[in-house]
Protein backbone atom coordinates (compact mmCIF):
# COMPACT_ATOMS: atom_id res chain seq x y z
CA UNK A 1 0.00 0.00 0.00
CA UNK A 2 0.91 3.38 -0.32
CA UNK A 3 1.94 5.43 2.92
CA UNK A 4 3.81 8.37 3.86
CA UNK A 5 6.86 8.02 5.92
CA UNK A 6 9.44 10.43 7.25
CA UNK A 7 13.05 9.75 5.26
CA UNK A 8 14.95 11.19 8.34
CA UNK A 9 13.73 14.44 10.79
CA UNK A 10 13.72 17.48 9.50
CA UNK A 11 11.40 20.01 7.68
CA UNK A 12 8.78 18.59 4.89
CA UNK A 13 10.74 17.97 2.59
CA UNK A 14 11.63 14.91 4.51
CA UNK A 15 8.47 13.29 3.90
CA UNK A 16 8.05 10.63 1.11
CA UNK A 17 4.99 8.22 -0.16
CA UNK A 18 6.66 5.02 -0.64
CA UNK A 19 5.23 1.35 -0.61
CA UNK A 20 4.79 -0.27 2.86
CA UNK A 21 3.14 -3.27 4.09
CA UNK A 22 -0.72 -3.66 4.39
CA UNK A 23 -1.27 -4.05 8.16
CA UNK A 24 -3.69 -6.40 10.14
CA UNK A 25 -6.08 -5.93 12.33
CA UNK A 26 -5.69 -7.58 15.56
CA UNK A 27 -7.84 -8.33 18.17
CA UNK A 28 -10.45 -5.70 19.26
CA UNK A 29 -9.14 -3.79 15.88
CA UNK A 30 -10.62 -2.64 12.66
CA UNK A 31 -8.66 -2.37 9.39
CA UNK A 32 -9.77 1.07 7.92
CA UNK A 33 -9.37 1.80 4.23
CA UNK A 34 -8.33 5.29 4.65
CA UNK A 35 -10.35 8.10 2.47
CA UNK A 36 -9.57 10.66 4.28
CA UNK A 37 -6.01 11.67 6.74
CA UNK A 38 -6.08 14.75 8.95
CA UNK A 39 -2.50 16.95 9.66
CA UNK A 40 -1.93 17.59 13.32
CA UNK A 41 0.84 19.44 14.85
CA UNK A 42 1.76 16.15 16.51
CA UNK A 43 2.25 15.07 13.44
CA UNK A 44 4.99 18.01 13.09
CA UNK A 45 6.90 17.13 15.85
CA UNK A 46 6.92 13.49 15.14
CA UNK A 47 8.59 14.40 11.60
CA UNK A 48 11.10 16.63 13.44
CA UNK A 49 11.71 14.32 16.07
CA UNK A 50 10.21 16.20 19.22
CA UNK A 51 8.15 13.56 20.04
CA UNK A 52 8.34 10.42 20.20
CA UNK A 53 4.56 9.36 20.72
CA UNK A 54 4.75 6.87 17.55
CA UNK A 55 5.40 3.45 16.88
CA UNK A 56 5.35 3.48 13.24
CA UNK A 57 7.18 4.81 10.70
CA UNK A 58 3.90 6.45 9.28
CA UNK A 59 2.55 9.44 10.13
CA UNK A 60 -0.82 10.57 11.02
CA UNK A 61 -3.07 10.13 14.00
CA UNK A 62 -6.70 10.41 12.85
CA UNK A 63 -8.75 8.72 9.68
CA UNK A 64 -11.46 8.33 7.86
CA UNK A 65 -12.95 5.48 5.75
CA UNK A 66 -14.35 2.71 5.31
CA UNK A 67 -14.10 -0.87 7.76
CA UNK A 68 -12.70 -3.12 5.39
CA UNK A 69 -11.87 -6.03 7.94
CA UNK A 70 -12.52 -6.47 11.85
CA UNK A 71 -10.77 -8.61 13.84
CA UNK A 72 -11.52 -10.70 16.22
CA UNK A 73 -14.28 -9.60 19.53
CA UNK A 74 -15.40 -6.60 17.38
CA UNK A 75 -18.98 -5.56 16.51
CA UNK A 76 -18.32 -3.00 13.74
CA UNK A 77 -19.27 -4.29 10.41
CA UNK A 78 -17.09 -4.62 7.33
CA UNK A 79 -18.77 -1.51 4.89
CA UNK A 80 -19.09 1.01 7.92
CA UNK A 81 -18.03 4.58 7.31
CA UNK A 82 -16.40 5.33 10.34
CA UNK A 83 -14.31 7.95 11.99
CA UNK A 84 -11.40 8.03 15.10
CA UNK A 85 -8.20 7.96 15.97
CA UNK A 86 -5.48 5.81 15.27
CA UNK A 87 -1.79 5.15 16.83
CA UNK A 88 0.24 6.47 13.90
CA UNK A 89 -0.35 4.88 10.58
CA UNK A 90 -2.83 7.43 8.97
CA UNK A 91 -1.27 9.14 6.32
CA UNK A 92 -1.97 5.53 4.69
CA UNK A 93 -4.36 3.98 1.82
CA UNK A 94 -5.20 1.41 5.22
CA UNK A 95 -5.00 1.86 8.72
CA UNK A 96 -5.27 0.00 12.03
CA UNK A 97 -7.57 1.89 14.19
CA UNK A 98 -9.21 0.23 17.89
CA UNK A 99 -12.42 -0.75 17.63
CA UNK A 100 -13.56 1.47 20.66
CA UNK A 101 -12.11 4.30 18.95
CA UNK A 102 -14.42 4.17 15.68
CA UNK A 103 -17.28 6.39 15.56
CA UNK A 104 -19.91 6.27 12.91
CA UNK A 105 -19.65 9.09 10.13
CA UNK A 106 -22.83 10.99 10.15
CA UNK A 107 -24.74 10.43 6.97
CA UNK A 108 -24.56 13.98 6.28
CA UNK A 109 -20.55 14.28 6.40
CA UNK A 110 -18.40 13.48 3.93
CA UNK A 111 -15.18 11.50 4.50
CA UNK A 112 -13.18 15.09 3.91
CA UNK A 113 -15.62 16.84 6.92
CA UNK A 114 -15.45 13.51 9.45
CA UNK A 115 -11.91 13.76 9.78
CA UNK A 116 -11.68 17.22 10.69
CA UNK A 117 -13.66 16.00 13.50
CA UNK A 118 -11.72 13.13 15.85
CA UNK A 119 -8.18 14.84 17.34
CA UNK A 120 -9.34 18.57 17.67
CA UNK A 121 -13.34 17.90 19.04
CA UNK A 122 -11.99 14.86 21.76
CA UNK A 123 -9.26 17.38 22.57
CA UNK A 124 -11.90 20.08 22.99
CA UNK A 125 -14.23 18.34 24.52
CA UNK A 126 -11.60 17.25 26.58
CA UNK A 127 -10.07 20.18 28.02
CA UNK A 128 -13.59 22.31 28.48
CA UNK A 129 -15.65 19.62 30.20
CA UNK A 130 -13.35 16.67 31.52
CA UNK A 131 -10.13 19.21 32.79
CA UNK A 132 -11.86 22.94 32.17
CA UNK A 133 -15.26 21.71 34.18
CA UNK A 134 -16.91 24.47 31.95
CA UNK A 135 -20.27 25.06 33.41
CA UNK A 136 -23.27 26.82 32.42
CA UNK A 137 -23.14 30.27 31.52
CA UNK A 138 -19.51 30.97 32.50
CA UNK A 139 -16.95 32.80 30.74
CA UNK A 140 -13.91 30.63 28.54
CA UNK A 141 -10.91 32.73 26.83
CA UNK A 142 -10.21 30.41 23.60
CA UNK A 143 -6.64 31.09 21.65
CA UNK A 144 -5.74 30.25 18.50
CA UNK A 145 -9.45 31.17 17.49
CA UNK A 146 -9.04 29.75 13.79
CA UNK A 147 -7.05 26.95 14.59
CA UNK A 148 -8.73 23.13 14.61
CA UNK A 149 -9.28 23.26 18.21
CA UNK A 150 -9.94 26.56 18.38
CA UNK A 151 -13.06 26.29 16.20
CA UNK A 152 -13.99 23.11 17.52
CA UNK A 153 -13.64 24.62 21.20
CA UNK A 154 -15.92 27.56 20.46
CA UNK A 155 -18.95 26.11 19.24
CA UNK A 156 -18.71 23.06 21.89
CA UNK A 157 -18.46 25.73 24.53
CA UNK A 158 -21.56 27.62 23.19
CA UNK A 159 -23.97 24.70 22.29
CA UNK A 160 -23.49 22.61 25.28
CA UNK A 161 -22.50 25.06 28.10
CA UNK A 162 -24.03 28.11 26.34
CA UNK A 163 -20.69 29.55 27.36
CA UNK A 164 -19.03 33.05 27.02
CA UNK A 165 -17.06 32.80 24.19
CA UNK A 166 -14.04 35.05 23.80
CA UNK A 167 -11.05 34.28 21.17
CA UNK A 168 -7.70 35.30 20.07
CA UNK A 169 -6.60 35.40 16.60
CA UNK A 170 -4.05 37.38 14.59
CA UNK A 171 -6.41 38.30 11.43
CA UNK A 172 -9.68 39.90 10.87
CA UNK A 173 -10.55 36.98 8.68
CA UNK A 174 -10.14 34.55 11.71
CA UNK A 175 -11.80 36.30 13.99
CA UNK A 176 -14.32 36.71 12.00
CA UNK A 177 -14.71 32.99 11.20
CA UNK A 178 -14.67 33.10 15.23
CA UNK A 179 -17.93 35.34 15.41
CA UNK A 180 -19.65 32.64 12.90
CA UNK A 181 -19.26 29.98 15.34
CA UNK A 182 -20.39 31.65 17.85
CA UNK A 183 -18.07 33.54 19.71
CA UNK A 184 -18.70 36.61 21.74
CA UNK A 185 -15.86 38.53 21.14
CA UNK A 186 -12.96 38.65 19.59
CA UNK A 187 -9.32 40.14 20.02
CA UNK A 188 -6.74 40.59 17.56
CA UNK A 189 -3.40 39.93 19.58
CA UNK A 190 -1.01 41.49 17.14
CA UNK A 191 -3.04 44.96 17.48
CA UNK A 192 -4.59 44.63 20.82
CA UNK A 193 -3.22 43.44 24.18
CA UNK A 194 -5.75 40.70 24.80
CA UNK A 195 -5.45 40.68 29.03
CA UNK A 196 -6.69 44.48 28.93
CA UNK A 197 -9.44 44.02 26.29
CA UNK A 198 -10.72 40.51 28.35
CA UNK A 199 -10.70 42.43 31.32
CA UNK A 200 -13.35 44.79 29.54
CA UNK A 201 -15.41 41.92 28.40
CA UNK A 202 -15.85 41.02 31.83
CA UNK A 203 -16.12 43.91 34.22
CA UNK A 204 -12.38 43.45 35.63
CA UNK A 205 -13.89 40.41 36.56
CA UNK A 206 -11.60 37.65 34.39
CA UNK A 207 -12.49 34.30 32.76
CA UNK A 208 -13.56 31.21 34.26
CA UNK A 209 -11.69 29.38 32.26
CA UNK A 210 -8.72 29.72 29.42
CA UNK A 211 -7.55 27.49 26.58
CA UNK A 212 -3.94 28.04 26.14
CA UNK A 213 -2.50 26.95 22.93
CA UNK A 214 0.45 29.45 23.25
CA UNK A 215 2.74 28.60 26.57
CA UNK A 216 5.11 30.93 27.31
CA UNK A 217 4.81 34.23 25.61
CA UNK A 218 1.31 34.12 27.29
CA UNK A 219 1.96 33.97 31.01
CA UNK A 220 1.83 37.02 32.11
CA UNK A 221 -1.30 38.26 30.43
CA UNK A 222 -3.26 35.08 30.92
CA UNK A 223 -2.55 35.68 34.75
CA UNK A 224 -4.44 38.66 34.21
CA UNK A 225 -7.02 37.40 32.22
CA UNK A 226 -8.39 34.52 34.49
CA UNK A 227 -10.33 35.25 37.23
CA UNK A 228 -10.28 33.85 41.40
CA UNK A 229 -11.03 30.39 40.91
CA UNK A 230 -10.44 30.12 37.51
CA UNK A 231 -9.46 27.15 35.63
CA UNK A 232 -6.24 26.80 33.19
CA UNK A 233 -5.75 24.26 30.41
CA UNK A 234 -2.22 24.53 28.84
CA UNK A 235 -2.46 22.26 25.55
CA UNK A 236 -0.22 24.08 23.56
CA UNK A 237 3.74 25.71 23.35
CA UNK A 238 3.84 27.99 20.39
CA UNK A 239 5.16 30.49 22.42
CA UNK A 240 7.34 28.70 24.05
CA UNK A 241 8.01 26.39 26.80
CA UNK A 242 9.51 28.31 29.59
CA UNK A 243 8.71 31.35 31.51
CA UNK A 244 11.24 33.07 33.21
CA UNK A 245 10.74 34.87 36.72
CA UNK A 246 7.37 32.97 37.61
CA UNK A 247 5.87 34.25 41.07
CA UNK A 248 4.22 31.24 42.25
CA UNK A 249 1.89 33.48 44.74
CA UNK A 250 0.42 35.31 41.68
CA UNK A 251 -1.36 31.59 40.87
CA UNK A 252 -2.01 30.86 44.96
CA UNK A 253 -3.53 34.41 45.13
CA UNK A 254 -5.98 33.84 42.72
CA UNK A 255 -6.49 30.11 43.26
CA UNK A 256 -5.69 29.39 39.84
CA UNK A 257 -6.15 25.63 38.85
CA UNK A 258 -3.45 25.17 36.34
CA UNK A 259 -3.83 21.88 34.33
CA UNK A 260 -1.34 20.43 31.49
CA UNK A 261 -2.39 17.76 29.06
CA UNK A 262 -1.72 16.18 25.67
CA UNK A 263 -3.96 13.89 23.92
CA UNK A 264 -2.32 11.82 21.63
CA UNK A 265 0.02 9.87 24.40
CA UNK A 266 -2.32 8.86 26.62
CA UNK A 267 -3.68 5.76 27.32
CA UNK A 268 -5.32 3.56 24.68
CA UNK A 269 -8.62 3.23 27.49
CA UNK A 270 -8.27 6.79 28.29
CA UNK A 271 -8.72 7.41 24.56
CA UNK A 272 -11.64 4.83 24.54
CA UNK A 273 -13.57 6.16 27.34
CA UNK A 274 -13.14 10.36 25.95
CA UNK A 275 -14.60 8.53 22.42
CA UNK A 276 -17.37 6.88 23.86
CA UNK A 277 -18.48 10.21 25.88
CA UNK A 278 -18.22 12.40 23.39
CA UNK A 279 -19.87 10.31 20.66
CA UNK A 280 -22.81 10.03 23.20
CA UNK A 281 -23.11 13.61 24.02
CA UNK A 282 -22.25 15.50 20.72
CA UNK A 283 -22.49 13.32 17.48
CA UNK A 284 -26.59 13.86 17.50
CA UNK A 285 -25.45 17.75 17.06
CA UNK A 286 -23.72 17.19 14.00
CA UNK A 287 -26.57 15.27 12.45
CA UNK A 288 -28.74 17.92 13.46
CA UNK A 289 -26.05 20.29 12.12
CA UNK A 290 -25.69 22.70 15.03
CA UNK A 291 -22.02 22.36 14.99
CA UNK A 292 -20.05 21.29 12.19
CA UNK A 293 -16.01 20.64 11.35
CA UNK A 294 -14.54 22.90 9.82
CA UNK A 295 -12.18 22.00 6.83
CA UNK A 296 -9.38 24.86 5.93
CA UNK A 297 -8.12 22.59 2.69
CA UNK A 298 -7.61 20.01 1.15
CA UNK A 299 -4.89 18.36 -0.59
CA UNK A 300 -4.27 15.57 -2.77
CA UNK A 301 -2.22 12.33 -0.98
CA UNK A 302 0.83 13.35 -3.22
CA UNK A 303 1.01 16.77 -1.65
CA UNK A 304 1.86 15.86 2.33
CA UNK A 305 4.72 18.20 2.23
CA UNK A 306 2.72 21.08 0.32
CA UNK A 307 0.26 20.05 3.22
CA UNK A 308 2.51 20.61 6.37
CA UNK A 309 4.17 23.71 5.02
CA UNK A 310 0.43 25.21 5.15
CA UNK A 311 0.65 24.22 8.68
CA UNK A 312 3.21 25.58 9.25
CA UNK A 313 2.44 28.87 7.77
CA UNK A 314 -0.11 29.66 10.76
CA UNK A 315 -2.35 30.95 7.80
CA UNK A 316 -5.51 27.70 7.97
CA UNK A 317 -8.75 28.38 9.36
CA UNK A 318 -9.65 24.97 10.54
CA UNK A 319 -8.33 21.53 9.92
CA UNK A 320 -5.91 20.76 7.43
CA UNK A 321 -6.95 17.43 5.27
CA UNK A 322 -5.01 14.83 3.22
CA UNK A 323 -7.70 13.04 0.23
CA UNK A 324 -5.60 9.79 0.33
CA UNK A 325 -8.69 8.10 -1.85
Amino acid sequence: MKAIIVKEPGGAEQLSVTEQPKPEPKKNELLIKVKAAAINRTDILNRENKAGYLDTPILGVEVAGIVDEAGAETDVEPGTAVMGLVNGGGYAEYAVMPADRAMRIPENLSFEQAVAIPEVFLTAYQTLFWLGKLSKGETVLIHAGGSGVGTAATQLAKQISNAKVITTAGSKEKLDFARSLGADAGINYKEQQFDEEVLKSTDNQGVDLILDFIGASYWQKNLASIKVDGRWVLIGLLGGAEVEHVNLMELMAKRIQLTGTLLTPRSDQYKADLTADFASNVLHLFKDEKIRPVVDRIFPFEQIQQAHEHMESNKNIGKIVLRVD
